[in-house]
């Protein structure tokens, strides 16, 4: 395995090529441009923290309200919100337009999210627990994806030995197998960027702006 790590706040991975007008979620009015990303996590005060200032698409790696997130997509003018649930979400769906990317495949402005909900599990009852094999078994055969939107990180990578922390095998199998341009996670509580192969993993924790 090879990845080196550094700390980040903003991440910019260069113009695209030709961006398709139209998506599952919207539309980018522009053919050569870049995709701004308004990725939150793990911290509702984060409402307070964020400029106003337009996303075209808002991504939540979990442990937050659903108000929240309505709100910040609201200020950032955004009606595109991809999330995940996390270990302490209730069972209930999303409210629109809030979209859960959990084993799912969205496109939106040329670009693959998909992703993949919950934590290591860490104690015998709750939502969105999973052993390593559990999640192994889900992932199993998950079709490759530009950006994938994840609540835990993969394992060995911004995780922690602390139980609760372990991040999942099967995500870094995943990267491995399918070599994703962007991989987002919550649950560590760090704004870190590593490059696992030629894969952007970023832990963020309260928010980043990224620029695709």
């Amino acid at each position: 395995m090879s990845w080196t790590t550094k700390p980040n706040i903003t991440v910019s991975l260069g113009p695209t090529s030709a961006l398709p007008s139209g998506s599952a979620c919207g539309q980018l009015d522009w053919a050569f441009a870049l995709m701004t990303l308004l990725v939150i996590a793990d911290d509702d005060e984060v409402r307070h923290q964020i400029a106003p200032e337009p996303a075209d698409v808002v991504v939540a790696c979990g442990d937050l309200a659903d108000w929240t997130i309505l709100q910040i997509a609201t200020a950032v003018q955004c009606s595109c919100i991809y999330t995940v649930k996390d270990n302490h979400d209730s069972s209930g769906a999303f409210p629109s337009p809030i979209v859960d990317l959990h084993l799912v495949v969205q496109e939106h402005g040329g670009l693959r999210f998909g992703g993949f909900n919950g934590s290591w599990k860490y104690k015998p009852r709750g939502n969105y627990l999973y052993d390593q094999s559990e999640a192994r078994r889900l992932l199993t055969g998950f079709p490759a994806v530009d950006v994938f939107v994840s609540h835990n990180s993969p394992r060995h990578v911004h995780d922690r030995e602390d139980e609760v922390h372990f991040g999942f095998d099967a995500c870094l199998e995943y990267i491995h197998r399918v070599h994703p341009r962007l991989f987002l996670h919550g649950h560590q509580h760090v704004n870190q960027e590593t490059l696992v192969g030629a894969s952007r993993v970023l832990g963020v924790y309260g928010h980043q702006r990224i620029e695709l």
